[in-house]
């Protein structure tokens, strides 16, 4: 492929027309195997409710320094009061800064799953019971994720989920109850029926420009600037997915009925198997130009995206957004509850790493492709530029 091509290389998966009427497969990994699960419109909508459900309005909840923002927020509005622990260069959390942080005030531990590869959750677990307070795992983009044998969110009191960043599906978020304490969970009502709709059609879109080409790109521009004028002539409210903040106007919003048909009909051992080839290529032609955050891929993992290391990260994702592939700035602000002087490792973090996507969608083609006009944007970077004599 000549790198002045166009690719179209989505952030995420898209909706194939077909998995609309595809039958139901056994869910073989959790939220969908576990028998106490409560399905929302956004995992945030999870995090707050669980806040209230294990009564930690009024305390500190330990969380992470490297965190999105979206779930402090969340749990700020539920009442409770964020405090925050050290995680390194290498998403590693620091299990012994946590110990040293937690007080009699600390009524949780909060630990997040980064993109797919587990944090240490069998020594939170273990400081958790120590103290006698729940653990909360946030397996927002780790959804069908292992450590091991072991599934991400079935250690912890809580799992946290998000599926849309993993299965193409128009909304979705899922908690998970572990253990035998019973707990009274409402079942949250569907979302806006037109809402879900235009989702689910933006989705089918993105296929059909992934799948089409030049031709797909033409279709998917037509009907989108047609779509845009009658959702805006019809007043629908689209409650948008992937925003940036807690919105309490949402957090009653269930999981619509759609996204959990799609969810089902998903080859969840394929999913995973895909994304772990596709991690593998990039990582076989990427790590002589770029250092990745994780050089092997461990057993269990199914990568949310292929993370990297970068001198320049904007112009870096210029230059592949401007290439046709969708690269990923993943959560480059502290919530301001956090000192970012505190955790100058999580500060380097937020500035320097880019992530490439590795989804299902992507055949080893499509993935050559990428990773071919990834180590040109990156040779650009570090040729030095001329200099008028």
């Amino acid at each position: 492929m000549k790198t002045s091509d166009k690719l179209f290389v989505p952030s995420l998966p898209t909706l194939w027309p077909g998995m609309l009427m595809a039958p139901p497969r056994p869910g073989a990994l959790p939220p969908f195997s576990s028998p106490n699960a409560r399905y929302f419109y956004f995992a945030r909508n999870a995090v707050w409710l669980t806040m209230k459900m294990l009564r930690l309005d009024g305390g500190e909840v330990l969380m992470p320094a490297y965190h999105h923002g979206v779930e402090v927020e969340a749990v700020v509005d539920a009442g409770a009061t964020p405090r925050f622990y050290r995680v390194g260069s290498r998403w590693d959390v620091d299990v012994a800064d946590v110990a040293k942080r937690i007080t009699p005030k600390t009524r949780a531990l909060y630990l997040i799953h980064y993109a797919g590869f587990p944090g240490p959750v069998d020594a939170m677990r273990k400081l958790a019971d120590e103290h006698g307070i729940p653990l909360i795992e946030d397996c927002a983009l780790s959804l069908l994720s292992s450590d091991g044998a072991t599934p991400l969110g079935t250690t912890g009191d809580v799992g946290i989920f998000c599926l849309y960043k993993t299965l193409p599906v128009p909304n979705g978020g899922a908690l998970v109850v572990n253990g035998k304490r019973p707990y009274s969970l409402p079942e949250p009502p569907a979302p806006p029926v037109a809402s879900t709709f235009s989702h689910t059609v933006s989705a089918l879109l993105q296929n059909l420009e992934l799948r089409g080409g030049a031709v797909g790109r033409g279709l998917r521009g037509l009907v989108r600037s047609v779509g845009h004028g009658t959702v805006k002539a019809a007043s629908i409210e689209r409650v948008a997915t992937g925003t940036q903040h807690f919105d309490r106007r949402h957090v009653d919003l269930g999981m619509s009925p759609l996204t959990k048909r799609i969810a089902l009909a998903q080859d969840l051992e394929a999913i995973v198997e895909a994304r772990r080839r596709n991690y593998f290529l990039l990582l076989g032609r990427l790590r002589d130009v770029s250092p990745p955050l994780f050089n092997q891929l461990p057993a269990g993992v199914s990568p949310l995206f292929y993370p990297m290391v970068v001198q320049d990260k904007e112009a870096l994702l210029a230059r592949l957004r401007e290439k046709g592939i969708d690269a990923i700035d993943f959560w480059k602000r502290f919530h301001p509850a956090c000192d970012p002087s505190e955790f100058p490792e999580v500060a380097q973090l937020r500035r320097t790493l880019l992530e490439i996507p590795c989804h299902q969608d992507l055949s080893p083609e499509v993935m050559g492709q990428v990773a071919e006009v990834v180590r040109e944007a990156l040779k650009s970077e570090r040729r030095p530029s001329k200099r008028a004599s």
